[in-house]
């Protein structure tokens, strides 16, 4: 009997699932262009027309957002499709016009990515400022208080770059990889906050913590993972009054101080980093360690007053770490930031900035919607809200719904359209081992 041969299933991130582009949303498109407005393209320009190409007096900034933009929401497959779109449609705020392939994958290359960085903190900026965070469960509400910001640090690398890029056929080696990104997302929203990026794939996540820590708000809270696990970072968030929870490394050397609380399940103690290393760190911070199921797990936190961040709360905000693990799902799969454009590294930029851009407003999409349902923002599916508005364009089509009604029409359907997470038994048993370990009482 002949035997079976399995072919390995390809990545799904470069599956293709789309032949034509989505439908347009007027109101996703209204939203984008209130946050990106004529005069916030006009604050960005930094040379006048004259003495420049055609090719850059035609694909200026503010055509190149629509491009770039669509290509993201509308789930576009490259950028001949982009092209064939807005040749006989038009894009957001452009009119239909003709554009070559070659034209548009030059500009990608010429135009500074950095224009796009600038455009993604005033979308986060005026997000921040005018929007709703979204319903936040009572179990989080006490320590959200005390923070004027909880983020969530990580940095991601990128996929490899396909060899039908130009610049990579007939190379017989393995194709590179595009490069790393490094995101803060508020913990609860997973709104963006920054982002950062950097064409060498092997960048170390230290690379980042000034910026980091520089953008923390004065009194907010940090939560990363050991990649970014070094004393003088630890010693800068305690002196310039910032915090943060990251995990203990192996073998690290500690002395202790004070032991605040212990049960069978959990231990909370002050100690000191660092005593046997020729530059120990200099603040002395705090050590929990908690039995989950014969594992120990061990957390670092430099909020050393266990009456402003319990035990529990520091174990329970390093597991929302992963919900950044959540935001880097949605951007890679769902809005196609694993399969890249062009080959070079100013056009991958480009690509991470406008797909953050939209995946910002997609979050305040589903902040409205979690306000509106009254269920607590973590509880919303980032990916059901964004295959809905498919549901609305048609629905505005068909003259059932105006542009205006993309909330109620979301919260009418939530059910069928699945926009509440269902509780898995894994988590129901997740959440039955916390009550178990965090019923005793810290002595």
């Amino acid at each position: 009997m002949p035997k079976k041969t399995y072919h390995k299933p390809g990545n799904p991130d470069f599956r293709r699932h789309r032949s034509v582009p989505g439908p347009v949303n007027r109101t996703i498109e209204q939203r984008l262009f209130e946050m990106l407005s004529p005069g916030t393209f006009a604050s960005l320009k930094s040379v006048s027309n004259k003495g420049r190409r055609l090719r850059e007096r035609t694909l200026t900034l503010p055509v190149m957002t629509a491009i770039v933009l669509s290509l993201v929401y509308r789930q576009m497959t490259g950028l001949s499709e982009v092209l064939r779109t807005l040749e006989q449609e038009g894009l957001f705020w452009v009119k239909a016009q003709r554009i070559s392939k070659q034209a548009l994958s030059q500009r990608l290359q010429s135009l500074p990515a950095h224009l796009f960085a600038s455009l993604l903190e005033q979308v986060i900026e005026r997000l921040n400022q005018s929007s709703a965070p979204g319903e936040v469960s009572p179990f989080w509400r006490p320590v959200r208080s005390k923070f004027p910001a909880i983020w969530l640090a990580d940095g991601s690398t990128l996929e490899a770059l396909k060899k039908k890029l130009h610049r990579h056929r007939g190379k017989k080696a393995t194709s590179p990889l595009a490069g790393k990104m490094m995101m803060m997302v508020d913990a609860f929203n997973h709104r963006p906050q920054a982002a950062w990026y950097s064409p060498e794939a092997q960048s170390n996540d230290k690379l980042w913590t000034d910026s980091l820590l520089e953008r923390l708000p004065k009194g907010g809270l940090m939560v990363f993972d050991l990649g970014f696990f070094k004393f003088p970072w630890f010693d800068a968030f305690s002196d310039s009054g910032r915090f943060f929870v990251t995990r203990l490394r192996e073998k690290t050397a500690y002395k202790n101080l004070k032991v605040l609380g212990q049960n069978r399940y959990v231990r909370d103690e002050l100690i000191d980093l660092g005593q046997y290393r020729s530059n120990p760190c200099h603040h002395p911070v705090r050590l929990v360690s908690v039995s989950w199921e014969g594992t120990i797990y061990r957390y670092l936190t430099n909020v050393t007053d266990p009456e402003v961040l319990s035990a529990r709360y520091v174990s329970e905000l390093y597991r929302q770490r992963w919900r950044i693990e959540e935001a880097f799902l949605v951007t890679k799969r769902l809005l196609g930031l694993a399969y890249l454009w062009v080959g070079g590294s100013n056009g991958i930029e480009i690509q991470i900035y406008a797909t953050w851009i939209f995946y910002a407003v997609l979050t305040d999409v589903c902040s409205q919607v979690s306000e509106a349902l009254h269920e607590p923002i973590d509880r919303i599916s980032q990916e059901m809200v964004f295959r809905s508005l498919y549901f609305f364009s048609r629905a505005r089509e068909q003259g059932r719904v105006e542009d205006d009604e993309l909330i109620p029409f979301l919260v009418q359907y939530a059910q069928s359209f699945g926009l509440v997470k269902a509780r898995r038994k894994r988590q129901r048993k997740k959440d039955a081992i916390s009550r178990q370990v965090w019923s005793h009482p810290l002595t």
